[in-house]
């Protein structure tokens, strides 16, 4: 199972190629914190200047589309979901079945409000021509379903947690920065915390499970 560092590189790389990433911060969330509201400031200032001119930005920044960020937040729900109704049946730890329960439906409930907000925006899903997303997601089912029911599973499924957390913390970090459509980027500013939360809780279920804890 690829650590946090690995699962953000796979994203930074996919991310890049389609000239959206120009760092993928998993090892330190502050600094990724403190790089998000510097780029937020720039992108503020570049908001502004459209809007002084009457005439708004010719091209997204970053070179993804509101239509890539939407497929690619959505195939993240979708897959935390996903691993979160397996780890509901196989996971045998009461705790991880709780954080599996709660990614169904928390995980469920941030799809729902994103694929509303594209129906609002007009907006048809699209993922960017070099997906980061769905190698991993194939990869982290094909995991979890071969991996037997007992404690192994339970620290599989959590490591995996950790990881795609932080890897999708940081891409919704940058889509917000990215996109210059309001309604978009308030949707992710309040799906953040959320996925922070989820962070936190899984980073300390993964220190209960360890075998040297």
């Amino acid at each position: 199972m690829p650590n946090s560092r690995a699962v953000c590189g796979i994203l930074a790389a996919g991310l890049v190629s389609a000239g959206a990433l120009a760092a993928c911060s998993s090892s330190n969330r502050k600094a990724g914190s403190e790089q998000s509201q510097a780029a937020s400031a720039d992108s503020s200032a570049d908001t502004a200047a459209a809007g002084a001119s009457g005439a708004p930005a010719a091209a997204p920044q970053g070179g993804l589309t509101d239509a890539n960020i939407v497929a690619l937040l959505d195939a993240a729900n979708k897959a935390d979901s996903s691993a979160g109704a397996l780890a509901a049946k196989k996971a045998t730890n009461a705790e991880v079945k709780a954080f599996a329960r709660l990614m169904m439906s928390e995980h469920h409930a941030l799809r729902a409000a994103g694929q509303a907000l594209a129906k609002q925006l007009g907006v048809e899903p699209k993922a960017p021509e070099r997906d980061p997303l769905a190698p991993y997601v194939a990869n982290e089912m094909k995991t979890l379903q071969s991996t037997a029911k007992g404690a192994e599973f339970d620290r599989v499924y959590i490591d995996n947690e950790v990881s795609v957390h932080q890897a999708v913390l940081d891409l919704a970090n940058q889509a917000r920065v990215i996109t210059q459509t309001p309604q978009l980027k308030e949707l992710i500013e309040k799906a953040v915390p959320v996925i922070r939360k989820h962070l936190d809780q899984a980073t300390e279920l993964q220190k209960k499970l360890s075998p040297a804890a």
